[in-house]
């Protein structure tokens, strides 16, 4: 662990609605519009339209603009370049893999380095920049899959998975629920990788995301719209939705659908009966056990703060593992469909 003589990070804050960068006067992800917000992604547990200013990668600002209209004083934050933000504070955009343009925020100040992860994930992602360790004084991070339990499969062993049910299935459509900004587009570019080349058919929630990936150099091969396609067409065809149609009557028009859900929490029984889904596909795009665990280890910082999540068990990790650490109480972080 990190030798530290503390400051003791009296300059940033936990507070229910986000983290306060005090001197600056600016706060990260919070959780209602403030005069000036640093933006870790484009999530909507993150993200939100109102700011006076926004600062995010440029990438996470183009999906703001898509989901939120997010435009006016909008300020681009290249990965690795520190920018000052007041108070004295430098502020450092740094990859988190989490989503195209995701990002963990280092802050200096009073020679004190605190980084903010947002969201991130140590596995490999064809569609954004890899997580970037950084040593640090202080480390906040998420917990989402804070549990020994959770321990992600390789992604190319469910990608194999959704191919062989497809291939076993050629009568019926393979209709997968994903989320709409990084799931989707993950498991299109996996799927193109394995060797899948042939038309993957877009709900028309997907399409305008999947499209934005596109402009932003994302090589997604031959997307195509649902809507109108005959039935006929579409037996032996894999279609991406986003969770909530899986049942809808939307889904009604497809060939006998093979339905599909690609979360983490396909992990838990109780969340696959409570989808009704016949193939659970176990796909993150959040830090499983080993990876939290693993990144505090590489990062190696005096204090850890856990926040969005299942805290206790990461705290009770660290205290087992003589680290200092705290978990916070932060408000508007959901589970998203992740």
């Amino acid at each position: 662990m990190r030798q530290y003589m503390p400051g003791c990070f009296t300059w940033i804050k936990a507070d229910p609605m986000g983290i306060r960068i005090v001197p600056a006067d600016a706060w990260i992800d919070p959780a209602r519009p403030v005069a000036r917000a640093l933006v870790t992604h484009g999530h909507a547990d993150h993200a939100r339209g109102g700011h006076g200013q926004t600062v995010a990668t440029a990438e996470t600002l183009a999906i703001m603009g898509v989901r939120y209209g997010v435009a006016e004083g909008a300020l681009s934050a290249p990965y690795h370049e520190p920018i000052s933000i007041g108070g004295g504070v430098l502020a450092t955009f740094l990859p988190a893999g989490h989503v195209l343009g995701s990002a963990q925020i280092l802050l200096e100040h009073a020679g004190e380095r605190v980084i903010v992860t947002g969201d991130y994930k140590r596995s490999s992602d064809p569609t954004c920049q890899p997580f970037a360790v950084t040593s640090c004084d202080l480390f906040i991070t998420e917990a989402t899959f804070g549990l020994p339990v959770f321990r992600h499969p390789p992604i190319g062993t469910e990608i194999t998975k959704l191919l062989d049910a497809r291939a076993s299935n050629p009568d019926r459509c393979v209709l997968v629920g994903a989320y709409a900004l990084g799931k989707a587009q993950r498991i299109i570019a996996e799927l193109r990788a394995a060797g899948w080349h042939e038309p993957i058919y877009l709900h028309g929630a997907m399409e305008p995301m999947c499209r934005l990936y596109e402009s932003l150099g994302i090589p997604l091969g031959d997307l195509r719209s649902i809507a109108g396609v005959p039935k006929t067409e579409l037996a032996g065809a894999i279609v991406i939705c986003p969770p909530s149609a899986l049942t809808d009557r939307w889904s009604r028009r497809l060939p006998d659908p093979l339905t599909a859900m690609a979360s983490g929490w396909m992990g838990v029984r109780q969340r696959v009966r409570q989808r009704g889904v016949e193939l659970p596909l176990v796909i993150s795009d959040h830090a499983d056990w080993n990876e939290l665990t693993t990144t505090i280890a590489d990062v190696n910082p005096a204090e850890t703060w856990i926040t969005h999540g299942r805290e206790d068990a990461l705290l009770r990790w660290c205290e087992l593992h003589q680290r200092k650490a705290r978990a916070l109480a932060l408000t508007g972080y959901d589970d998203e469909d992740d």
